[in-house]
């Protein structure tokens, strides 16, 4: 599944108006296992991109999911994010 997620991440990052919406999705992906192991640092990760990108129905979901996660998995989800946000 990593091949979706650095081509759909790549892709949203280069812009469109919808790129909030594919980091939303990618996020879902992760916290259900559709299609991939359930990962949930890797879905607040995107979570929370996408509601830094402007997604109110991310920012509501990732405020869910963080409340389910340890404070270790918590920290490590919001560094990847830091970390991608600076890179791209």
């Amino acid at each position: 599944m990593a091949r979706f997620d650095v081509q759909n991440a790549s892709d949203a990052a280069m812009g469109g108006e919808n790129r909030a919406d594919v980091f939303c999705e990618m996020g879902l992906m992760y916290a259900t296992g559709r299609g991939c192991d359930i990962d949930l640092v890797a879905a607040h990760k995107w979570l929370n991109i996408a509601a830094i990108k402007g997604s109110d129905r991310a920012a509501a979901l990732r405020a869910d999911l963080a409340m389910t996660m340890s404070k270790t998995d918590l920290a490590t989800a919001l560094r990847a994010a830091r970390e991608w946000m600076t890179m791209h």
